[in-house]
């Protein structure tokens, strides 16, 4: 089985759920059990400062609370970037660059060796095989991430910045209109 960890599901524009609908999704794990990930292009309207006062100005702008999925939405999950090889302790490499940051580990003791951090209410979660069903049927792109993903400054622009670096003819698909039925 090959794993998705560390790369991007983009939606296609035939994924109309509201939960994913051209949603940006960071898989954290993945193996035959079932896949985890957390949706990166959602930041909500609350202040990180506000739910988690330690970490509120260590994240990445905008210092927000993302919303990472609709599993446990009541929990917070971090992702950090590395700076080269990462923190000692507190931080779990997922793949490349990218690792699951310890929110319980004081930001001070992390943040010198990370590039930035962003906070995620939830996560997405697949069951086994669920989600290579969904991208079988065209409901996912599976691209490669750059560190810059993850600390996008417009996440809400995200979604179309990833597809219009990709070759061929999946770059056109950025142009796609929110609304077809609009044109």
């Amino acid at each position: 089985m090959l794993s998705h960890a560390g790369r991007l599901l983009l939606a296609t524009p035939r994924l109309i759920d509201p939960n994913f609908a051209r949603g940006v999704i960071l898989v954290l794990d993945h193996d035959s059990a079932g896949a985890l990930g957390v949706v990166i292009n959602r930041p909500t309207h609350l202040p990180l400062r506000a739910v988690l006062p330690g970490w509120g100005e260590s994240v990445a702008e905008p210092q927000l609370l993302f919303s990472g999925g609709p599993v446990a939405p009541d929990s917070a999950l971090a992702v950090g970037l590395s700076a080269g090889g990462g923190p000692d302790a507190g931080f779990q490499r997922i793949g490349g660059d990218y690792g699951l940051v310890d929110l319980d580990t004081e930001p001070e003791a992390l943040l010198p060796s990370l590039v930035g951090v962003r906070v995620f209410a939830g996560y997405a979660g697949w069951g086994g095989g669920q989600l290579e069903s969904e991208i079988e049927e065209g409901s996912w792109y599976v691209v490669g991430a750059v560190p810059t993903d993850l600390l996008h400054p417009d996440p809400e622009g995200l979604w179309r910045t990833i597809l219009r670096r990709q070759p061929g003819e999946l770059a056109y698909v950025a142009n796609f209109p929110d609304d077809p039925g609009m044109n």
